[in-house]
Formats: structure tokens, C-alpha cells, sequence
């Protein structure tokens, strides 16, 4: 979340913000909480002071609690503390109101972020060779089917839509993936971890995801404070809460290896359909904690990292920057990384990387305790290295063949026991 101050300080500059990301944001009622609150602690503080005074009066002797004046004090002293709680009961109520209006109003935006909705994301870079194929292509689905990767019939009878088992080589392929993005990115300086899959409800809060809701991506279980994480995102950062860290052991590289659950409420589509947008899947995620200067740097080397993998692999794909309307709360500035999916001729998200600058470190307290002493809170960056049910389906419709079959690129051969997957 922003601060508080910040943004009473800097209304128009909010207000501007939220319009550009197509957010509504009640700045008066915000005011209003705001101002509600402060008089609240006011009238709090003074009532807790009253009755410390008389309680030390008691205890050094000032007042004699068998007295007149005693007694009457005592009993008045007894009200007020009735009073007090019936204060501190309603400021409660209005700074729980005031959080949670607080988490509505997205992160500041980097200026360079394009204006409007998803349709002016910003084209950087292309990479890699649309192949050129003398034969009808196949979907990813169809080559599923042909190559019995997959059983969706049988995971809708046993859970429901959009869940899939994966059979005989997508198994493997799918553990080469995980195992080739994990040795890559310990390569580059990043401490691996298998995370939880289930996070506590405040921790998802406060990474920026709303777990409550029609429109809510996580599924909240029920009868606990539990959710299930859309991302390692969420684990990762969860990990240092109230945490201060020392500004010598800055940037940590965390690597997250977790299944994910999206209810994908309102997904809909080309790109809903098979691999590409279902309820659970597994995935790699860098996260990073860094000092506040370092932060746009590191958010290019998360950039860089997964061009590098996705070259490595040999897939066609160029890297957008989204606009403004395309971000989400937490993110000051994101790039999405999409292959091209050559049966329909379309781009697809395959990745995403994100600096969230202290808008995730302030909801969960995290700080950097400087070398002269000082505490401020940190900046955390995300980013994904794999999604291994849409680049499977990548991979599957870049490097099919006339005959229904699927090349591996060389660089996952060490990690298969075949380089071709046979209809």
C-alpha cells in the first residue's frame, strides 16, 4: 500500500494515477477515515493517560484511596475505563475501514508506462524465427490429443473444468522444465525453495492479491485464515514479514518452486482454452528483495534472465511493456514476455516481471536497516522463469512436425530421456 500521509499530501497526483490505471479510488471517504481515526487516537491517548495519572497517584501515595476524594476519583476512574474501551474498540473499527481502503489505491506508476488499457501495451524487442512450416499446423490441443500428453476429460470428471492430468512424456518434459529453470537460475544467484502452497490471508493481502470477492483469483479454504497461492510470489514475500534486513545482504535472489490456483474468474477467449488458462499449474518464480536504488536495475536483470531462458529454449516470443489500464495494484512497472502460438497466428503471455517498489514491503512491514542505523523499508521485485503448462503448449506448437510429432530443443535434452515426442 501507499502511505497514508503520501497520498493526502499528493491528492491530485493519486487521482491522476488512479484514473490512468482505470481503478476507482475513494479519495474523500479515504480523508474522511483518515480524519476519523487520528481524533479517535487523540481521544484514546488522553483517556489512557487519565488513567495512568490516577493509578500513580495511588501507588506513590499522592491520593488516598479510602479518602472522599479517593473513593470518588476511583469511581470516576472506573467510568473512564469503560469509555476507553468503547474508544478503542471504534478506533479499531475505523483503522481496519482505513486499511482496507488503503489496500484499493494501486502503486505509483513509472513514467514511462504507455497511457490507457491493454491495447497500447508497448512492443520492445522481438525474438527468435517464426519457423516456416509447409504442412497444416496442428493446435496444441490437437497435438495433446495426437500425442496423449493429457487427459482433460478425465480431470473434468474427477474435478472440474480447466483442471488436466498430464500423461506419459509432458510428465517428464514437465520436470526437465522445472529442473532446467531452477539450475539457471542458480547459476545467476539464486537460492532455491520449494514453497508452501497454501498462505495465510493477510499475507496474500498483502502482496497486493484480494482473496476476498466474486472476482477473486484465490480460493480462500474455508472455515481457516488459509488461501491458495496464485504464485510463489506470494510465499516468497511472506517470508520476511516484519522482518528488518540488513543492507549487506541485499539483493536476496529467491527462486520459488510451487503449484499455483487461479479461479480465473472471467477468463475467457482463444487463450482460455486447453493449457493455456487453467485452475492449477506449476511454476518457477524469481523474487528479490532489494534496496530502494537498486530496484530498476534488478528489475532488468529479472527482465534479461527470462529473455535469456526463453532464447535458450529456442522459442519465438517478444517482450511488451503494459500500459498503464494493463497493470496491476502492487506494480510500479511490468513487462510481459509472450510467444507466438503459430496455428492461430497470436501472441500469448507466457511470462511476467514486476517491481513493486515498497508498495508489498510496507503492507508487510519489511525493512532494510542501513549502515549508519537507520531502518526504511525495502523494495521487492517478481518475476516468472517458468510456467510449464504455456510453454509446454509453446514448445508443442513451435516444434511440431508434418507427421504429429514434437522436436525437444537441445537445450532440455540433458534433462529427457528422448529428444522427440512420437504421435
Amino acid at each position: 500500500m501507499l502511505d497514508l500521509k503520501f497520498i493526502l499530501e499528493n491528492r491530485k497526483l493519486i487521482e491522476e494515477n488512479c484514473r490512468a490505471r482505470n481503478m476507482q479510488c475513494d479519495l474523500d471517504s479515504l480523508s474522511v477515515l483518515a480524519a476519523n481515526k487520528s481524533r479517535l487516537q487523540s481521544e484514546v491517548e488522553s483517556l489512557r493517560a487519565d488513567t495512568n495519572r490516577l493509578a500513580d497517584d495511588i501507588k506513590y501515595g499522592h491520593l488516598d484511596p479510602k479518602s472522599d476524594e479517593g473513593r470518588v476519583a476511583i469511581a470516576k476512574n472506573k467510568e473512564s475505563k469503560e469509555f476507553l474501551k468503547e474508544k478503542e474498540a471504534l478506533f479499531e473499527k475505523e483503522d481496519v475501514k482505513l486499511r482496507e481502503l488503503l489496500g484499493t489505491i494501486p502503486n505509483i506508476t513509472h513514467p514511462h508506462a504507455p497511457k490507457g488499457g491493454e491495447e497500447v501495451n508497448r512492443v520492445i524487442s522481438e525474438h527468435g524465427i517464426h519457423p516456416a512450416y509447409d504442412f497444416p499446423l496442428r493446435s496444441h490441443e490437437e497435438l495433446v490429443s495426437l500425442l496423449d500428453l493429457a487427459d482433460f476429460e478425465g480431470a473434468a470428471r474427477t474435478t472440474g473444468a480447466k483442471f488436466y492430468f498430464l500423461k506419459n512424456e509432458a510428465v517428464l518434459l514437465e520436470l526437465a522444465l522445472v529442473h532446467y529453470a531452477l539450475e539457471f537460475l542458480m547459476a545467476r544467484g539464486f537460492t532455491p525453495f520449494s514453497t508452501p502452497d497454501l498462505a495465510r490471508l493477510d499475507i496474500i493481502e498483502g502482496l497486493g492479491y484480494n482473496p476476498r470477492g466474486n472476482e477473486s483469483q484465490i480460493y480462500s479454504i474455508a472455515g481457516s485464515d488459509l488461501g491458495l497461492i496464485a504464485t510463489a510470489e506470494i510465499t516468497l514475500g511472506g517470508l520476511y514479514k516484519d522482518a528488518i534486513l540488513k543492507e549487506d545482504t541485499l539483493p536476496l535472489r529467491l527462486a520459488g518452486l510451487s503449484h499455483c490456483f487461479r479461479t480465473e474468474a472471467g477468463a475467457y477467449g482463444k487463450t482460455s482454452k486447453g493449457l493455456y488458462r487453467v485452475h492449477q499449474f506449476t511454476k518457477v518464480e524469481m523474487f528479490i528483495f532489494s534496496t530502494p536504488e537498486d530496484s530498476e536495475t534488478l528489475h532488468q536483470e529479472l527482465l534479461q534472465n527470462e529473455i535469456d531462458l526463453f532464447e535458450s529454449l529456442g522459442l519465438p516470443f517478444r517482450v511488451i511493456e503494459n500500459a498503464t489500464g494493463d497493470l496491476g495494484a502492487a506494480a510500479y512497472r511490468k513487462y510481459d514476455l509472450e510467444a507466438y502460438l503459430p496455428k492461430e497466428g497470436i501472441w500469448g503471455e507466457i511470462t511476467s516481471t514486476s517491481n513493486c517498489t515498497d508498495y508489498q514491503a510496507r503492507r508487510l512491514n519489511i525493512r532494510v536497516k542501513r549502515k549508519d542505523g537507520k531502518n526504511e523499508l525495502l523494495h521487492t521485485l517478481n518475476g516468472t522463469a517458468i510456467a510449464v503448462t504455456r510453454i509446454i503448449l509453446s514448445l508443442l506448437e513451435n516444434f511440431q512436425n508434418s507427421d504429429g510429432s514434437v522436436s525437444i530443443p537441445p537445450a532440455l535434452h540433458p534433462y529427457l530421456p528422448f529428444t522427440r515426442i512420437e504421435p
